[in-house]
């Protein structure tokens, strides 16, 4: 009999075919743990999606509240969009990048040309795969512009990524601790978080006083960041999220950023808005900046740009910052950045975007959400905040006082969600959700953009469900 060939590929058998229990000892074993979270144990397995459910490998159903953080804004499996890249696959599936393709050039002119209407200002679109890599882009177009400059500031409780550059701009120290410092860490600011902020004032007033905080680093040199002899700051950028995502979803003031960019503008610092999680209607707009009244430098996105069918993602920035001859080719590059496939589900999303009016249909199911939310708020004295924009949502959990954060009790309710045991009729059915906030208490909710009345509905029966259940267990 002849020996086996060592450097022959073993035949592997159909996953369908195998159990749960040795996936999940492959997984142990061969899967690096570096590049996932598990958020239960045993982790969860899926094997297919459509609208706003998951569903298990014995076809149990998950209505799902978080669509992959936010990258899935137009249900799991949207026909349309999947069509696209159907159709892409048999056309142009590949080209290399240092050739053109009619798709690229006609997303980044649509979103060149909206951005120009309503910011008043020309620019350009420069794509790349992955929000964290545009995130990289964008730091280097900053400091590209800024004349080398590379301190930055951003926000406490801001989320960018965690490739060297994004995690400079992330206040988690956690993300950095264990592969020091290849680039200088941002200058973090306190985010308008009324719920926790001081007692006593308005969202307003608490926005205000931040901002006038923020005015006050610029009245003389010894607060370590002007040089009001040269005029000149010592920081390139403000990176902003319209809401935090990571964070939890935290909602500013409608005044705050205004005041934020007046103080930017009289001392050279560009603001640069992080929409990877906001953008594409998620908050009711195609960028949730539209909502605070001012006009951004740069706008990084992606996730939802190609419902995450693909990882493209990229950045819009002024005409002064992207111009060829201040950036010119092959400032910054990644192999797959603008590919066909990508390009082509990115141009159908905004083709949809623009027959249909999303922001009436996010406003209304929004409402509809948050009204929800203060119901079950009404009924659980551990729902201690709840807010929204559009469909990007909060739900706050503390202990019975309202405030106190209770990770305890909100893990005990993604357990019970993720066990598939909640009741619909009769049937058992899951729910998915995320967990973020400074504390780690908050869910953060962002289903469909396309999610019906009747599913809001059952989210609201199914949360109570949990909450009723996990404060029993506990």
């Amino acid at each position: 009999m002849p020996h086996a060939d060592p450097h022959h590929i073993v035949p592997f058998a159909s996953a369908s075919a195998r159990s749960e229990a040795d996936l999940l000892a492959d997984e142990a074993r061969y899967c690096s743990f570096g590049d996932t979270v598990h958020y239960t144990e045993p982790p969860k397995i899926f094997a297919r999606c459509e609208g706003s459910y998951m569903y298990d490998r014995a076809g149990l159903p998950y209505l799902d509240l978080q669509m992959w953080y936010s990258a899935c804004n137009f249900g799991y499996a949207n026909p349309r969009l999947n069509a696209a890249l159907k159709h892409q696959i048999d056309t142009l599936p590949q080209v290399a990048s240092q050739y053109l393709h009619v798709e690229k050039i006609e997303l980044a002119k649509i979103i060149a040309q909206d951005a120009e209407r309503k910011f008043g200002l020309p620019g350009r679109v420069h794509f790349n795969v992955g929000g964290a890599q545009a995130v990289e882009d964008s730091l280097k177009l900053v400091r590209n512009f800024k004349g080398g400059k590379s301190l930055m500031m951003a926000y406490e409780g801001g989320y960018h990524g965690r490739t060297l550059g994004a995690s400079a701009i992330t206040s988690s120290y956690r993300y950095r601790r264990r592969y020091g410092h290849f680039g200088d860490r941002a200058m973090f600011l306190p985010f308008p978080y009324h719920f926790r902020g001081p007692k006593g004032m308005s969202k307003e007033e608490y926005g205000e006083q931040l901002v006038r905080e923020f005015a006050r680093l610029f009245e003389t040199e010894y607060y370590g960041v002007w040089d009001p002899k040269a005029g000149e700051c010592e920081y390139a950028a403000l990176y902003v999220e319209p809401l935090q995502g990571t964070g939890g979803y935290v909602l500013p003031p409608k005044n705050y950023f205004a005041g934020i960019k007046k103080v930017l503008d009289e001392h050279g610092m560009l603001m640069v808005v992080d929409e990877i999680q906001m953008g594409f209607y998620r908050t009711g707009k195609l960028w949730g900046i539209e909502h605070f009244g001012v006009k951004p430098d740069v706008i990084v996105f992606g996730k939802a740009l190609t419902n995450g069918l693909n990882p493209l993602s990229g950045l819009w920035a002024r005409e002064e910052l992207i111009n060829p001859k201040q950036f010119p080719p092959g400032s910054t590059h990644s192999t797959f950045n603008a590919n066909p496939l990508g390009t082509a589900v990115g141009l159908e999303t905004m083709r949809m975007l623009a027959e249909t009016d999303y922001e009436a249909m996010v406003s209304a199911s929004g409402a509809h959400f948050l009204a929800g939310l203060r119901d079950l708020q009404k009924r659980h004295p551990e729902v201690g905040d709840v807010d929204g924009l559009g469909l990007a949502l909060r739900a706050e959990i503390c202990e019975a006082d309202g405030f106190t954060p209770s990770k305890k009790l909100v893990d005990r309710m993604v357990d019970i969600g993720l066990a598939g045991d909640l009741d619909h009729n009769g049937k058992k059915i899951g729910l998915v959700l995320d967990i973020g906030g400074y504390y780690k208490n908050v869910i953060t909710f962002a289903p469909s953009l396309h999610i019906s009345g009747a599913e809001i509905d059952l989210a609201m029966s199914l949360l109570d469900q949990l909450l009723t259940r996990a404060k029993r267990s506990l």
